[in-house]
């Protein structure tokens, strides 16, 4: 069993895993100063995406409970929408794991849209495909994800 699980690793590392960036992290300043966050729709409970948050983003997405976050490739304030897509959310309450290094924003979108990316014409949230574990492909997500 052992043999097969390996075989499925490196099937795996020579596909999707190359194009999976691990090392996002690694590459941050070391004065980055950010924790990650997941915004979830507080209505369907999908996960929306993940993105990252630092003091200033955090100050500001209390302030204005809009979604500000902290753009890691930009290393800037990210209000999520305004600007580019014009999908923005407001924040309506936000939880923190026991360790004190990790989010979880409910959100609503302020218009219909949530993410920039869409299939067919409809808008999706950035987790549209998934994993199929049987054939290690991704496939077209067709269920909402929720951090149940």
């Amino acid at each position: 069993m052992a043999n097969m699980n390996l075989h499925i690793h490196i099937d795996i590392t020579k596909t999707l895993f190359q194009k999976l960036d691990f090392s996002k992290l690694c590459r941050l300043p070391a004065d980055s100063m950010v924790i990650p966050v997941a915004v979830q729709n507080a209505v369907t409970q999908e996960v929306i995406l993940i993105a990252y948050t630092n003091a200033l983003a955090f100050d500001e997405t209390i302030k204005k409970r809009k979604l500000i976050l902290w753009s890691t490739s930009r290393n800037k304030l990210w209000f999520k929408g305004e600007g580019e897509s014009g999908n923005t959310f407001t924040v309506h309450s936000i939880y923190v794991n026991c360790e004190q290094n990790s989010l979880v924003y409910k959100v609503t979108p302020d218009k219909d849209n949530i993410c920039h990316t869409s299939t067919n014409g409809v808008a999706n949230n950035c987790f549209y495909r998934k994993l199929d574990l049987e054939t290690l492909e991704l496939v077209p997500a067709s269920e909402n994800m929720g951090l149940a």
